[in-house]
């Protein structure tokens, strides 16, 4: 599950880590009322941030720095009247309901640092690179030994030798070493305590020395958090905090019924029981010349109710030019998804062609099943392997 940057950062904030002060609008207005109070607590700059769960606002224009009121109010207009279109946003891009409308600072070096799991080692890993504020998987392609690694002790976390050796690779000097020092545990500290999968600040900023703070100060002024949503249960303030109107429609929909879905760009829509059938499915249709449309693992023990839901999913995606069903059946029975078809042609009906592919448990008599019903699905074909079936819904679909 993926939280908003203000939330994050307000997890940061209870954490003990300083972040600049702030406020969430949904309203041009409420913008204009949250500059309003920064400019008026002595700060020259208020930054405007569309809130979406997707990378690249900057280069899309929709992180913007404003230094009086009416830039507020402009940047604020343009957007929450246009969606955001970045390359890791779908193509027709994504609607900004919330703007965070925070004080700048005054920057004298950006860093990035993150905790996240390492599956290639199994542990948690702290990494950082004095190159924050940019892509970072740009950094770790061109310039690898850039990225700066610690894993984390698998009993005790991040410990502080570990922060501050890391703090002093990173460059910090003076009183800084210490602030950075603290805002890495801190992180870690989150990291493990929350059940997050990632935890990222991007950038970790040193402010440019003042009176008060001759090193300057280390603050924290973007940040992203994912948590494992099979460890929620444990963290209902965490729950709470999901948004639902940035996630796909279906996907929630697919959740309701213990299906897992994920929509992709492509034209075929795929129904399999199995990540691992899914997956070779989806590599099939490819190898063939066609683009999947989705993932979609109706799992073991879907019900027929479940089933007819997922083509419910399926056909519902307007860019569905074709369905591919492929069930290797051993809890999910065959037969099952023969009548889950053939109550979806009765009561959402199949406008795109469908070939359905079964093998397994039941296989005889749900070909039976289907062989009968061939007259109230005309769209449907029935293939008699895997590679016979990507072939007929490519060529159906083309």
């Amino acid at each position: 599950m993926r939280v908003h940057e203000f939330q994050a950062r307000e997890m940061l904030a209870n954490a003990g880590v300083q972040v600049p002060s702030g406020g969430v609008a949904v309203t041009v207005d409420e913008a204009v009322t949250a500059a309003t109070h920064i400019f008026s607590s002595g700060n020259s700059i208020a930054v405007v941030k569309a809130q979406v769960h997707a990378g690249g606002r900057g280069k899309a224009g929709f992180v913007k720095v404003c230094k009086n009121i009416e830039e507020v109010r402009t940047a604020a207009t343009f957007m929450l009247s246009n969606r955001m279109t970045s390359p890791q946003t779908p193509p027709e891009g994504l609607e900004v309901r919330r703007l965070l409308v925070a004080a700048g600072v005054d920057i004298q070096k950006e860093f990035y640092v993150a905790v996240l799991t390492d599956r290639a080692t199994r542990r948690n890993m702290l990494i950082a690179s004095a190159e924050g504020g940019v892509e970072i998987e740009h950094v770790a392609e061109t310039r690898p030994e850039a990225i700066l690694k610690q894993p984390l002790d698998s009993q005790l976390g991040l410990h502080p030798y570990m922060a501050r050796k890391m703090a002093f690779e990173l460059g910090f000097k003076g009183k800084a070493i210490a602030q950075a020092t603290d805002a890495l545990l801190k992180l870690a500290k989150v990291f493990v305590e929350k059940d997050a999968t990632m935890a990222e600040i991007n950038p970790l900023v040193l402010t440019m020395p003042d009176a008060k703070n001759t090193d300057g100060r280390v603050m924290a002024i973007d940040a992203k958090f994912t948590f494992d949503d099979n460890a929620l249960f444990r963290h209902p303030a965490v729950a709470a905090l999901f948004d639902a109107q940035e996630e796909n429609p279906a996907e929630i929909k697919a959740n309701e019924f213990g299906l897992s879905y994920v929509a992709l760009d492509g034209s075929i829509g795929c129904l399999v029981n199995g990540a691992g059938l899914a997956m070779s499915t989806m590599d099939i249709i490819k190898l063939h010349g066609g683009e999947p449309a989705n993932f979609l693992d109706v799992g073991g023990s879907a019900s027929e109710e479940a089933v007819t839901e997922a083509f419910r999913i399926i056909i519902s995606d307007s860019r569905v030019k074709g369905i591919l069903v492929n069930i290797f059946g051993g809890i999910m029975q065959c037969d099952r998804i023969a009548r889950a078809i053939i109550s979806a042609a009765k009561t959402v009906g199949f406008q795109v062609p469908l070939v359905v592919r079964l093998e397994g448990t039941n296989v005889v008599e749900a070909r039976k099943l289907l062989e009968a019903a061939k007259k109230e699905i005309p769209m449907m074909q029935t293939a008699s392997d895997l590679t016979d079936a990507a072939m007929k819904i490519i060529a159906a679909t083309k």
